[in-house]
């Protein structure tokens, strides 16, 4: 059981991490807006992707490899896709109430895409997370299990470790800075 929850906190961390990158990348390279920490937490990781990957590993592991067809064409993907689409659009908009809640406001704002709701949620970043969520459950996904397959039980607790204690610092810190 100790090394199933080390091995979805290792993925729960690396698609943090990969949320935080992607964030800075749009920020840096397509809007051009420059860097900002993009994160609710000082280090580079944004936990609502952490959570939002295991979601989608979580909920759609099983359709992922069921086979639907329609006529002769299988389309689990496409059904796969707009799953993912649901999920990670519910996340965004629960994390958005659960940022506000908690520090009075959030951290984007969608007013410039439509359709959006409320400058929460909207169809482009939408899709682009349907799109991030499909190449985690086909491609990241299996990658990363084959990864930690091949590392010693020792050291991927020893990872899990270390990563659990600069989180929990990391979170102590900034509860202590609202």
């Amino acid at each position: 059981m100790r090394q199933k929850l080390e091995q979805l906190f290792l993925c729960f961390m690396l698609y943090s991490f990969l949320g935080w990158c992607y964030e800075v990348f749009l920020e840096v390279v397509v809007y051009r807006w420059g860097y900002s920490d993009r994160g609710v937490l000082v280090g580079p990781y944004c936990v609502v992707y952490g959570f939002g990957a295991l979601l989608i590993i979580g909920c759609l592991s099983t359709l992922k490899r069921r086979r639907i067809p329609l006529g002769a064409v299988n389309i689990t993907p496409v059904l796969v896709f707009l799953a993912i689409v649901a999920l990670t659009t519910a996340v965004e908009l629960a994390a958005s109430y659960l940022m506000e809640w908690t520090t009075g406001g959030w951290m984007w704002d969608y007013t410039r895409f439509s359709p959006n709701f409320q400058g929460r949620i909207a169809l482009n970043p939408s899709l682009r997370f349907g799109a991030g969520g499909m190449a985690i459950l086909y491609l990241i996904q299996p990658f990363f299990d084959h990864l930690l397959n091949r590392i010693s039980v020792r050291n991927r607790s020893a990872a899990a470790d270390l990563l659990g204690v600069l989180l929990a610092v990391d979170v102590a810190y900034t509860l202590c800075r609202l």
